[in-house]
């Protein structure tokens, strides 16, 4: 590859970034909202960004889905579009503000999913180096089978896209789904090194691969911006509440 631009350096934003990234069915996102709460619970400022959560393109993607209508191109292009917004708005003022942000997915879903569709890669990295880079990101590996059960547990059958049935792989969803699963984890496996992503073994009971996380973001944690503490004597103060129980002594 050559030695396209991987990040913009938005000069040391005093936030904090974090992100998780898997195929369809690794459990990420549920290992992203119990580190949400647990950061929370620490007294930090903490905010979510999904992929794919733009006002300004989610009507145009669900309905060029539900009419089957996105070509690879067009597909690569909405997602930056929506990744563009969300940056501006919703990842970068927390981050500027020292705050911590958590996204389900970031630039490494592009890079793999629109390299498995056909795109060339240096040009997805490209449209994406405008992007900072993150604190620490996390890549959940997920064998195919458990990635599947999870995936139909709850909901009788894949969606279109996520099989990838757009590329004609296969006329039975669950085999174009595993082919095309099977083509973004090899993208994820190629940025291992290339991004620096940790890796956690998704097939590990939940609370296992949430101490790992933990035990990574937790020293990285020191200087975000956290909740004042109000005293409670100062507390009941303001509410006019007195009492020798109050008292500092």
């Amino acid at each position: 590859m050559s030695t396209v631009p991987r990040y913009t350096d938005y000069e040391d934003l005093p936030g904090k970034l974090f992100i998780v990234e898997g195929i369809d069915g690794s459990g990420k996102s549920t290992q992203l909202d119990l580190l949400h709460k647990w950061i929370q619970s620490q007294g930090y400022f903490a905010y979510l960004s999904e992929w794919n959560s733009s006002p300004i393109v989610r009507d145009t993607t669900k309905f060029g889905k539900d009419k089957r209508l996105l070509s690879p191109m067009t597909f690569s292009l909405i997602h930056a579009a929506d990744f563009a917004d969300r940056l501006e708005n919703t990842i970068l003022p927390p981050l500027r503000a020292g705050a911590i942000v958590l996204t389900d997915r970031y630039i490494y879903t592009a890079f793999a999913r629109d390299v498995a569709r056909g795109i060339d890669p240096e040009y997805v990295r490209r449209v994406y180096r405008f992007a900072p880079k993150p604190t620490a990101a996390f890549y959940f590996r997920v064998p195919f089978d458990e990635a599947l059960r999870r995936i139909l547990t709850g909901r009788p059958a894949l969606k279109y896209y996520e099989a990838g049935m757009d590329l004609a792989i296969s006329e039975d969803p669950y085999e174009s789904f595993r082919v095309f699963q099977g083509s973004i984890r090899d993208q994820y496996e190629k940025m291992v090194d290339e991004f620096h992503l940790r890796v956690i073994d998704a097939a590990l009971p939940i609370t296992a691969q949430q101490d790992q996380v933990r035990n990574v973001v937790a020293p990285l944690l020191e200087g975000a911006l956290k909740k004042p503490v109000m005293p409670y004597e100062e507390l009941f103060g303001r509410q006019g509440l007195t009492g020798r129980y109050l008292n500092k002594d």
